[in-house]
């Protein structure tokens, strides 16, 4: 089985596969009503892919849940070790201690 790509696919995959759960509905159902392949929703709920924003929304719609609810908490420091995010903040202190 693939590893996840990051803690935060993993668990935003978590979170949607609690929210199905919850509601009693198949993986079947859900990608049905989100209108995507039933592979392709699995694999966002084992955390193995990375699905785009219109994709967090049909999913986050057809559970009956606010996108945040799925997105809240998840941060920078979930993402995979070889992502470097330089927040603007630093990225202009360091332009200006070029100059």
């Amino acid at each position: 089985m693939p590893e996840p790509h990051s803690l935060a696919a993993q668990t935003f995959g978590e979170r949607v596969r609690r929210a199905r759960v919850d509601l009693g509905i198949s993986q079947e159902s859900v990608a049905d009503l989100a209108q995507m392949h039933v592979t392709n929703f699995g694999k966002i709920e084992r955390g193995c892919a990375n699905p785009s924003l219109h994709t967090i929304i049909r999913i986050a719609s057809v559970l009956g849940v606010d996108p945040a609810a799925l997105l809240g908490g998840i941060g920078v420091n979930q993402l995979p070790s070889h992502f470097h995010v330089l927040t603007a903040a630093e990225f202009v202190r360091e332009r200006r201690s070029r100059r």
